[in-house]
Formats: structure tokens, C-alpha cells, sequence
């Protein structure tokens, strides 16, 4: 409740949220005006498990994952996003997914 507090996604600039696990990572791009789900991408997508083959738990797995989400982001028109990192210190993977999705067009 603290984190969402400060981070609102409008509509113009929609929320990328990150989620990890163990095993896999998860990224979601939400317009919390319309409470709805614009993009997803995840370590169990089908598209990206051939992708990442045992990579899920690591930087690599996270790098493709973000580099997805800002596919699908660009696809939709979607440029700018406020980045939530649930909670996460920003360093290893959450670091792999910003960084890869910041490379691959999406600004934040």
C-alpha cells in the first residue's frame, strides 16, 4: 500500500510492475485508472519459455523479459511507464529486466 501510494499509472503513463519468484520473473504494464492489465510478460509466457530454457531464476531469463514487455509496449503505443519494483532492491534481476526493457525503447 506504501509503494502504490506514491505510484499512480494514469492511462498517459501506465505502471510496469515487476514480481519475481524463485523460479520465474513476471512484468506487467497497468493503467491503474482503468484497473486493467495493458501487457504482460512472463518467465511461463509461451512465446519466451523456448526462449529462456532453465534461464527463469537469472539475469539472462529477466534481461529477455524485459526486453519482451518493451516489444509488446511499442506495439500497443505505450512509451513511457513509471517503474514499480514491488518492494524489490533494485539490483540483479529487477536490475537485468529495467535495464534490457530501458534498451529496448521504453522510457522511465
Amino acid at each position: 500500500m506504501r509503494v502504490r501510494s506514491r505510484l499512480q499509472g494514469t492511462s498517459d503513463k501506465p505502471r510496469l510492475s515487476v514480481f519475481r519468484s524463485a523460479k520465474h520473473i513476471y512484468a506487467q504494464i497497468i493503467d491503474d485508472t482503468s484497473a486493467r492489465t495493458l501487457v504482460q510478460a512472463s518467465s511461463l509466457s509461451k512465446e519466451i519459455k523456448g526462449q529462456i530454457e532453465g534461464k527463469g531464476c537469472n539475469k539472462e531469463g529477466a534481461a529477455l523479459i524485459g526486453g519482451a514487455i518493451a516489444k509488446r509496449a511499442l506495439e500497443k503505443g505505450i512509451k513511457k511507464v513509471i517503474f514499480d519494483r514491488n518492494g524489490f532492491l533494485y539490483h540483479g534481476r529487477i536490475k537485468a529486466l529495467a535495464d534490457a526493457a530501458r534498451e529496448s525503447g521504453l522510457e522511465f
